[in-house]
């Protein structure tokens, strides 16, 4: 993706390089990603798996300390720096074009651990976006980790369109849609729940592809085959059979891989935020 020389964010904090104050996972990314991926699919097991990242960062207490970040860090850093720009300039102008002021998330770089709105995280977590503070929260090492253990290509627009996805969940909190979801949720059984979660995340897969549609002049070769190749990798189906041996359908709270690459790509062809209805269409 084209992005040397462009305007970068003024809305990222980059905690990287900060010891977290002992707070780092022990056992590396492959843990990290394990952790995330059981919590995702397991809930249940959320209470016994978070005792479990308690333990090992009680192991590791130590002070906080700063770091210098590696020129690849910074590589990095700048480019998820100038995306989160690029989707503040898509999405101020999609909602100006819709008669709406579009309020700004932030986000924050981090290593191992952090603190939010939403409580304590660990790398565990995965990418996420926190509706309490509405910041998006990144570990940049998570990406590897998809490549390597998830078969994703990975690729720097891998990174971009998992930026734009949680940014979709921003804008799912700041015209309502997410807490008109939670509140359906808590009169619906487990499965019920699950469906609507699958709703949300596939919407903000569309939000991705129409953020994606809005910047092609930004757009290399293979850009958009690493943003569905990562969108692949992530569906419930594709996890499930890595990890157990079989998908359990009723289980489900992202979508399979045929959904998100779906949802990605009608907003990425449309470019109509408006076309995302995701509720209609898996609900009904």
């Amino acid at each position: 993706m084209k992005w040397r020389g462009n305007r970068q964010s003024d809305n990222v904090e980059d905690r990287r390089g900060m010891s977290g104050g002992g707070k780092a996972v022990v056992g590396g990314g492959g843990l990290v990603l394990i952790l995330f991926l059981v919590k995702m699919f397991f809930p249940d097991a959320a209470p016994f798996l978070d005792t479990i990242q308690q333990n090992q960062s009680n192991q590791q207490t130590a002070p906080t300390e700063q770091r210098a970040l590696t020129p690849e860090e910074q590589e990095i850093g700048a480019f998820a720096k100038t995306v989160f720009a690029y989707t503040e300039d898509t999405f101020g102008q999609i909602f100006q074009e819709n008669n709406l002021e579009y309020e700004q998330p932030k986000m924050v770089l981090f290593s191992d651990a952090v603190d939010t709105a939403c409580g304590s995280a660990t790398s565990a977590s995965g990418p996420f976006y926190c509706p309490g503070d509405k910041k998006v929260y990144m570990d940049l090492r998570f990406f590897e980790e998809l490549k390597t253990r998830f078969g994703a290509k990975g690729g720097d627009f891998a990174i971009a369109y998992v930026i734009a996805h949680e940014v979709g969940h921003h804008i799912q909190t700041i015209t309502g849609t997410s807490g008109k979801v939670r509140q359906l949720q808590q009169n619906k059984s487990q499965a019920e729940a699950n469906k609507l979660s699958v709703c949300l995340e596939l919407q903000a897969d569309f939000y991705a592809g129409v953020w994606a549609h809005y910047n092609k002049q930004y757009l290399e070769e293979g850009d958009i085959e690493e943003a569905l190749s990562a969108a692949h990798a992530v569906g419930d189906d594709a996890i499930q059979s890595k990890m157990q041996g079989h998908v359990q359908p009723d289980t489900f709270t992202h979508g399979t891989s045929e959904q998100r690459i779906y949802w990605f790509k009608k907003g990425y062809q449309s470019g109509d935020i408006n076309q995302g209805d995701t509720f209609s269409a898996i609900l009904d």
